[in-house]
């Protein structure tokens, strides 16, 4: 309707002539509605300002949980496991930090029109941040679900082969690994570019895509979606394996209390996997299928499409980083025992009050049969 309405209205503005007073009037509405049409594309940066100070407030909350917890269980197997919470929710803390003010500051200098083949070393480190911390997490998750079903399923061998030591060089071996795979684009595979709406940078998965850069997409997503794999295997195992022991019930009260910590982490774990998913399959899926066709020259009309696809995958993987810490907040062993209890209350009180109506039945039969029988 609005393409036949302007298609219309140009006709019957071409079928008259136009005197000058009359063409200065159509020009300046024109100019109107072009600065209008302007500002309603270009974005606020209220959004990503609300979005940036909550997810600094909820993972300042969560790490101080964790390092109260890691305080606690210090010379327990639970600190190897506090010890990669507390340097993933640190990673998304930071993770939100930087970006988010590189992406601010955009708003606040005003959205322009820069060149895609030529981006600002302000774009280059964005787009390299985009990829350190979007890989960072996802590593991390991978590690803490090997670590967990390596602890539920032979805790013999971790109590003997993990250590605090090895662990702290595990999470500096995660970080450069993620590191040197966002400074390839320095070195000749794949480039950064702006995207839609030219206020974040990634990798060139639209416009001019070539062959490194679609090598570069397969590298990162592959990364990506290997880890999420990685710890859906891993926590599968590992709750498994706690739900076999739950129903042996052979243990003893130490044993059990054990046991309650491992449920607790791979219940985090789970939560964390399905946050991961959730939010960064979008982004990692979308870049690949646009990059596959950008190269193959097959993006066409669908570009548009794509480009919305884009901004809403890196919405969602925004989002990852304020759902983490969450993770921590609600799913602890305080929080899950007293949901558990509430569920057992209901449970047990939609019981007694369905025995309560079938003895009312029963009753009123009973009665019912003793009048006949008088009768």
């Amino acid at each position: 309707m609005l393409a036949m309405q302007h298609y219309n209205t140009s006709g019957i503005i071409a079928s008259f002539p136009l005197s000058n007073q009359t063409t200065m009037v159509q020009e300046s509405g024109v100019n109107a509605v072009s600065h209008d049409a302007t500002n309603q594309s270009n974005p606020t940066g209220a959004g990503a300002g609300i979005s940036m100070t909550l997810g600094i407030l909820f993972n300042v909350v969560a790490l101080f949980i964790l390092a109260k917890a890691y305080n606690r269980f210090r010379r327990r197997s639970k600190a190897t496991f506090l010890l990669f919470a507390s340097s993933l929710v640190a990673t998304d803390l930071a993770g939100h930090v930087i970006p988010g003010a590189l992406v601010l500051s955009r708003y606040s200098d005003g959205i322009a029109d820069p060149d895609p083949s030529n981006p600002d070393a302000s774009c280059l480190f964005l787009g390299s941040c985009m990829v350190f911390f979007g890989l960072c997490p996802l590593f991390l998750g991978c590690a803490m679900a090997a670590e967990r079903c390596l602890g539920v399923t032979k805790p013999l061998l971790h109590a003997r082969l993990v250590t605090t030591a090895r662990t702290k060089i595990a999470l500096a071996l995660i970080w450069l690994l993620a590191l040197c795979v966002a400074l390839l684009p320095f070195f000749g595979l794949g480039a950064y570019t702006h995207q839609y709406p030219r206020t974040w940078c990634f990798i060139r998965v639209m416009e001019k895509t070539q062959a490194t850069d679609l090598a570069f997409v397969i590298l990162f997503s592959g990364l990506a979606l290997s880890s999420l794999a990685s710890a859906f295997v891993c926590n599968t195992i590992s709750g498994i394996t706690l739900v076999r022991a739950r129903l042996k019930k052979k243990s003893s009260s130490r044993r059990s209390s054990a046991r309650s910590h491992d449920t607790e982490m791979v219940v985090q774990l789970v939560g964390i996997m399905v946050t991961s998913c959730i939010c960064w399959s979008p982004l990692l899926i979308f870049g690949l299928m646009s990059a596959t066709r950008s190269y193959r020259k097959t993006l066409g009309d669908d570009m548009d499409t794509y480009k919305s696809l884009m901004v809403t995958g890196v919405r969602m993987a925004t989002c990852n980083q304020i759902l983490d810490p969450w993770v921590y907040i609600l799913l602890r062993r305080a929080i899950l025992r007293k949901i558990y209890r509430i569920t057992k209350r209901q449970a047990s009180f939609k019981t007694s009050k369905f025995y309560s109506v079938r003895w009312d039945v029963n009753s009123f039969q009973s009665s019912e049969k003793n009048s006949v029988k008088k009768i």
